[in-house]
């Protein structure tokens, strides 16, 4: 068994340890790390976990195997360093960094430890996108000519830069990218390859959010496929996954819905079983832990996300279009 640590536990610290406490076989958080302890002592307690205030607790705790890290952005590469430095395992929430270089130094960090570094995109395991890769890496769509997508919520409509950082400018720029738009990103960089140019567009229509609150972002990729991310932090849940090839389409409408029509062929609908997908990425971080399997986010992949994400940055900030380093 896996004994970890979780580093903040805010709303998305807690629907971790809700997803993995007493499910996972080899894993289970032992510790957890809070500056708000009176606030998250009772949920500590109903999952039966130590709790602390200081970060070094964790990395000091010889009982800690893993840390996982659910912390601001800007923090992450010094704890990543940190955490395989005392010879600990890591899992970094996303944004792993909005800049190239804290991602490569984070890779490189992980890399020299010879640790794993777990990264928490749990969208590449919901299973209509699981599908729609498995069509576009066998050939059944063609050649893919297109694709667009959009994450949009009004969960973050409320955030405010002076009560969290997620309504910071510095920790969260460009609107609802680094809470939604980032897991299309990680998923077009797993189905698709490198991105090689941006052009970003990111106003502010009815929230005081200072980073604005609707994105919309044309990419071109190194194959010549062109796509399209859009986002808006003031609308009711949205999540559309469309890949247009020569031969078909494929498109995840949610968690569980996938739709497909080929050329000559009905158009076809399956509906998945519920899963949990959080729990699904950790189970896949721990086989990679293992030796069972190889970890299917590469060091050039994350590299990949955090530069293209930076690139939109810059894009949004300045409405040119921004190649990608």
């Amino acid at each position: 068994m896996l004994n970890a640590a979780i580093i903040g536990l805010g709303w998305w610290g807690k629907e971790i340890v809700t997803s993995v406490q007493g499910k996972s076989q080899r894993m289970r958080f032992a510790r957890g790390v809070s500056k708000e302890p009176d606030q998250v002592k009772d949920f500590a307690a109903k999952h039966g976990f130590t709790l602390s205030t200081e970060f070094e607790d964790a990395v000091k705790d010889p009982k800690i195997d893993a840390i996982v890290l659910a912390t601001p952005h800007s923090l992450h590469v010094d704890q990543i360093t940190r955490v395989v430095a005392a010879g600990k395992q890591v899992f970094c929430e996303k944004p792993l960094a909005l800049t190239r270089a804290n991602a490569e130094k984070a890779t490189a960090a992980c890399a020299k430890a010879g640790k794993i570094l777990g990264v928490g995109h749990n969208r590449r395991f919901w299973r209509p996108m699981a599908e729609i890769k498995r069509l576009v890496d066998d050939g059944s769509l063609g050649t893919i000519m297109q694709v667009e997508a959009n994450y949009s919520t009004d969960w973050l409509k409320d955030v405010r830069a002076e009560t969290t950082w997620r309504g910071s400018p510095e920790e969260a720029p460009a609107g609802g990218m680094t809470g939604m738009g980032i897991h299309i990103l990680d998923s077009y960089i797993n189905m698709f390859g490198k991105i090689d140019e941006v052009h970003a567009l990111c106003v502010k229509r009815l929230l005081p959010n200072p980073a604005g609150d609707t994105v919309a972002v044309v990419l071109k990729f190194a194959s010549g496929l062109v796509g399209y991310i859009g986002t808006t932090m003031v609308t009711p849940y949205l999540w559309r996954y469309h890949v247009l090839g020569s031969h078909g389409w494929a498109e995840a409408r949610s968690e569980f819905d996938l739709t497909v029509r080929k050329r000559g062929m009905e158009t076809q609908y399956t509906e998945f079983a519920p899963t949990d997908s959080v729990l699904a990425e950790f189970e896949i971080w721990l086989d990679a832990l293992e030796g069972k399997k190889p970890y299917p986010f590469t060091a050039e992949q994350i590299v990949s996300t955090a530069s293209a994400l930076e690139a939109i940055f810059a894009s949004a900030d300045s409405g040119e279009i921004v190649k990608v380093r």
